[in-house]
Parts: C-alpha cells; sequence; structure tokens
C-alpha cells in the first residue's frame, strides 16, 4: 500500500521578537517588519493577525506565498497619549500553516 504525501503550508520568521530599544515621546510612532518564508510545500494563507492593544497595528499579505517565497508581517506601535515607560505587545499571527498560531512580540522603552 502507497500513501500520497500530504502537502502543507509552513511559516518560519527570521525573528520572534522586535526591541524598538528607547525612544521618544516626541515621536512616538514606531514600526518594525517581521520576515518569514513559506517553508511547507503548498500555499501559505495568513487569515487574520492582531493585537493585544490598539496601539499596536500589524498588516500582512493578503495574497497566498507560494512555497519557498518570503513575506513580512509589517507592525506599527503608536505610542500617542501613552504613559511614558516600558512597553511588551502581542502579535498573534493565524495562517493554514501546520502550525497555525504564532505569537510574535514587540517591546520598548517610550521616554
Amino acid at each position: 500500500m502507497t500513501t500520497k504525501a500530504e502537502n502543507y503550508a509552513e511559516i518560519r520568521f527570521d525573528t520572534l521578537r522586535h526591541d524598538f530599544g528607547r525612544f521618544s515621546k516626541k515621536n512616538p510612532i514606531v514600526r518594525c517588519s517581521f520576515s518569514f518564508t513559506n517553508t511547507g510545500t503548498a500555499p501559505l494563507i495568513i487569515h487574520q493577525a492582531f493585537a493585544t492593544c490598539g496601539c499596536t497595528v500589524p498588516s500582512w499579505p493578503r495574497k497566498p506565498i507560494r512555497p519557498g517565497g518570503r513575506g513580512a508581517i509589517e507592525v506599527t506601535y503608536n505610542g500617542t497619549d501613552k504613559f511614558p515607560g516600558h512597553f511588551q505587545k502581542t502579535v498573534t499571527i493565524r495562517s493554514n500553516a501546520a502550525t497555525e498560531v504564532v505569537r510574535l512580540t514587540i517591546e520598548g522603552t517610550m521616554e
């Protein structure tokens, strides 16, 4: 009996954390990018990306990423009207990958 290999997508991020370090409350909006590769054998579809707070806004590719293809999740943190100090926020990514949920973390200190 032979079995057919199953195709699947897999998302592999270059890094799961980004530290903005210290930045001024005079320039409270900071951005970063989390690059990833579809290391699977089927197209990768990102269904959803959401953050723990309205001050953190992710954007993601809406089109499928082919096997071996690369993409990025762009994350914007808006510290306007926030208290200065250290923060840590999580962005949750949901996709059709074998690992369905991945969490990305941003942090920094607004002075």
